[in-house]
């Protein structure tokens, strides 16, 4: 019962992956703001990935996962906002 269970979440996040892959590559790239945009996405598969390490029982690894991607889309974010290159 608790593979089947295993199995389940795991489907649902890999549909939540694809779902964000597919809503990233429909952005165009001559929208404004774009890369904000595609970080919000990427949070979809950030919490599929939580959700599927927690089903894969390695919940340190989740935690550890939990605590970084937020700080890794803001570095990201902030180098796209005050980078060399003029964004308008």
């Amino acid at each position: 019962m608790i593979t089947i269970i295993k199995s389940v979440v795991l489907i649902i996040t890999s549909i939540l992956v694809l779902l964000s892959a597919i809503g990233i590559l429909r952005f165009k790239d001559d929208v404004d703001r774009v890369l904000y945009a595609r970080i919000h996405i990427l949070g979809v598969a950030d919490i599929a990935c939580i959700i599927a390490l927690l089903a894969l029982e390695t919940p340190l690894l989740a935690v550890l996962y939990f605590i970084l991607a937020p700080f890794a889309a803001h570095a990201i974010a902030n180098a796209y906002f005050y980078g060399e290159e003029n964004h308008d």
